[in-house]
């Protein structure tokens, strides 16, 4: 296990201050899948990390990306409970599809993503824009991104 303490960033993000404003920044600032997580977790625990069993704050970010807690010695992932949790697919796949989607100005197309990213097939470009979709559906619950059932 690593011993890290994390980072307390601001609040909320903030357009072009806290999310890239291009697509070249958007390589610069998750050039990987730890990056990605790093994001993640500011996004899901923007005050510092918090365990959802024990409420505890005390945690230590394992080799696997995983954090875990102090307190009740759980091991958390900062993808559990969003359209990232038990996928197969990179985060930064994860991450490109969704500027891609949000970039678009007309949209994109399973099709026109599919052949963006080069993924092995087309029902992974669609899965991934119906998570999307129906985390936008779902923009009023606490989190933007919640887990979505294909069916």
């Amino acid at each position: 296990m690593e011993s890290k303490t994390p980072q307390v960033r601001s609040v909320a993000p903030r357009a072009g201050v806290d999310y890239p404003r291009n697509y070249a920044e958007f390589k610069a600032w998750f050039p990987d899948d730890a990056a990605c997580l790093d994001y993640l977790d500011w996004i899901r625990w923007p005050h510092g990390f918090v365990c959802p069993d024990c409420g505890g704050s005390t945690a230590w970010r394992m080799k696997c990306g995983r954090w875990w807690c102090k307190g009740c010695s759980t091991r958390i992932s900062g993808t559990a409970g969003t359209i990232f949790h038990r996928t197969r697919t990179p985060l930064t796949v994860w991450f490109a599809a969704a500027w891609h989607f949000t970039f678009a100005k007309n949209g994109v197309s399973a099709m026109t993503l599919h052949r963006i990213l080069g993924f092995g097939s087309y029902p992974t470009a669609w899965a991934m824009l119906h998570r999307f979709r129906c985390a936008i559906s779902h923009a009023g619950a606490r989190h933007a991104v919640r887990t979505c059932r294909s069916g």
